[in-house]
């Protein structure tokens, strides 16, 4: 079956470093959540993830694409999240980020070029100035977006998860064999 081009707005260059993809990091807050942190009386932290964004994760991770999350905050439903989408690469607590990036892919033996990073503000730009593909969320800091190669269409913590996923799906033509599975 054919399927229709999933409804991004993305140019052949970045189709290109897309396809070259074998890993995808992501920041969490402001990009797998909308960046506002609600904490409880008690001092217990709650964050909201989108379902869809964990979906796309795990179709992403299906077709053979690792995920994995460096973060600068500590937070225990993090933890929670990461489990829950059976998430391997992840490092909390990382203010400075670059170095857990740069022993992450000679961990796995990844060339820059092959790594994907999707960020908001400008504690994200040491890692996605050295990655294969560095992507903004829609509701980044103007600078983030001025040195990423895309921008998502979605906000962070409102898709921009799911728009990534399925960015490196189409262009690792592995986007149709995903959805097809929700078509039979």
């Amino acid at each position: 079956m054919d399927f229709l081009e999933p409804s991004l707005t993305v140019d052949d260059n970045t189709l290109a470093l897309a396809a070259k993809i074998k890993l995808l990091l992501f920041d969490v807050d402001g990009v797998l959540t909308d960046g506002r942190l609600f904490l409880g009386d008690d001092g217990q932290e709650y964050k909201a993830f989108h379902s869809r964004d964990g979906h796309g994760i795990r179709m992403l991770q299906d077709s053979g694409v690792p995920v994995g999350l460096i973060t600068g905050r500590t937070s225990r439903v993090v933890k929670h999240r990461i489990k829950d989408l059976d998430i391997k690469h992840v490092y909390q607590g990382k203010r400075d980020k670059l170095p857990a990036y740069i022993a992450l892919c000679k961990k796995l033996g990844l060339d820059f070029d092959q790594v994907a990073f999707v960020g908001d503000d400008v504690v994200d730009l040491p890692v996605m100035l050295k990655t294969g593909l560095a992507v903004a969320v829609q509701d980044a800091h103007p600078l983030v977006k001025q040195h990423a190669h895309w921008t998502t269409p979605s906000q962070g913590g409102k898709g921009a998860g799911r728009d990534v996923c399925e960015l490196i799906l189409f262009a690792q033509d592995r986007y149709d064999q995903a959805m097809g599975l929700y078509l039979n």
